[in-house]
């Protein structure tokens, strides 16, 4: 009997042990959890162990810096002065900006022509509180430094056109005319209609569907959606995009040698928070938008190839047919990387500039 108790009591642990193992390991699976979801920080521009200042920047009102690229004609003798916006994973120095606008036409139309790095990009300083609206005033602020008059045009590309969007919305009296090429969408635009909305998505590839769903639900979970190894993240990250038998053909002929440079200061602003601010919850809705040029002061154009993997056509049509104020043109047989067609930048700019 005295056996049994001894046995019994044996298996007996003090009271409350159990909770508190359970409390332990509970706070170290959420500890864990929370530093995996962490992005590291990133490099400063100038800091120790930071990627040098090798180009212009402005300082800006908040004290944040702004790396720029200029190409053209002097901005003081300038006809027309452009600032083009490039696409996700590039950077001033993008190869649109670099070699595909023709020093021909150039000199013909006195263009002056800039890009900056958009924050945490290249050389400029990180901003992670940053919005479409900042973005904004980053842009306006450096047009007012740099000195480029009350007007100015822009052009945006994919990524781009996310900002170009914004700056339609927020500072559409400093346009003097805007281009939009293969803008970026956001499934969760309020005016898209569902089903429309909703059959788009689906035609993506499953990884993007779900990670398109983390951006605009959980953003603070995308770093680690997109870093995690256990299924595959969102395919423009893992350079595994849908492209179209033109875009393969066109993707060897780049040049991408400065693209680096982009992702210098680390991916947690460059890449991570780029894709958080361009398909999160918006803070307006583009098809809400009356004409910001309503006495044809200046005109909008946005150009789409209907063999786009990665900017449904369908949503871009349902777009300019709600904003019939908008210049719509439709490349056929193209998809995402049109603009580096031969001659097609000089095209695009023209018609901007000109109408011709």
């Amino acid at each position: 009997m005295a056996g049994r108790v001894n046995q019994k009591s044996s298996f007996n642990l003090p009271s409350g042990i159990p909770t508190k193992i359970l409390l332990v390991f509970t706070v170290g699976i959420l500890a864990w959890g929370y530093q995996s979801i962490q992005p590291p920080p990133n490099k400063i521009p100038g800091s120790p162990g930071g990627p040098p200042i090798t180009g212009p920047r402005i300082k800006l009102k908040d004290g944040r810096h702004i790396a720029y690229k200029e190409r053209g004609v002097s901005k003081d003798t300038a006809k027309y002065k452009i600032i083009f916006l490039y696409p996700f994973g590039s950077c001033r120095h993008d190869p649109v900006f670099d070699n595909y606008l023709s020093q021909k036409l150039i000199e013909e139309l006195e263009i002056y022509i800039v890009n900056f790095d958009r924050p945490g990009h290249g050389e400029s300083d990180p901003h992670p509180s940053r919005t479409l609206k900042s973005l904004t005033s980053d842009v306006e602020e450096l047009a007012d430094q740099l000195e480029l008059g009350s007007k100015f045009y822009i052009i945006g590309y994919s990524m781009g056109g996310g900002l170009t969007w914004s700056c339609l919305k927020y500072i559409p009296h400093r346009l003097a005319g805007v281009t939009l090429l293969t803008p970026i969408i956001n499934y969760w635009w309020p005016d898209f209609p569902t089903n429309l909305s909703t059959e788009a998505l689906s035609q993506m590839m499953a990884r993007d569907r779900w990670a398109y769903r983390v951006m605009y639900y959980a953003p603070w979970l995308s770093y680690w959606w997109n870093t995690q190894k256990w299924f595959p993240g969102f395919s423009i990250i893992a350079n595994n995009p849908v492209l179209s038998q033109q875009d393969k053909e066109i993707a060897p002929s780049l040049n991408l040698s400065n693209m680096g440079h982009a992702r210098q200061q680390g991916d947690t602003e460059s890449i991570h928070r780029e894709l958080t601010v361009a398909f999160g919850n918006w803070e307006f809705d583009p098809m809400d938008m009356e004409n910001p040029f309503p006495n044809g002061e200046a005109y909008v154009h946005l150009w789409q190839g209907d063999e786009d993997g990665a900017i449904p056509v369908t949503l871009q049509r349902y777009i300019v047919q709600r904003l019939s104020w908008i210049h719509y043109y439709e490349v056929p047989g193209s998809g995402h990387m049109f603009p580096f067609l031969d001659g097609m930048f000089d095209k695009i700019v023209r018609i901007m500039l000109t109408g011709e």
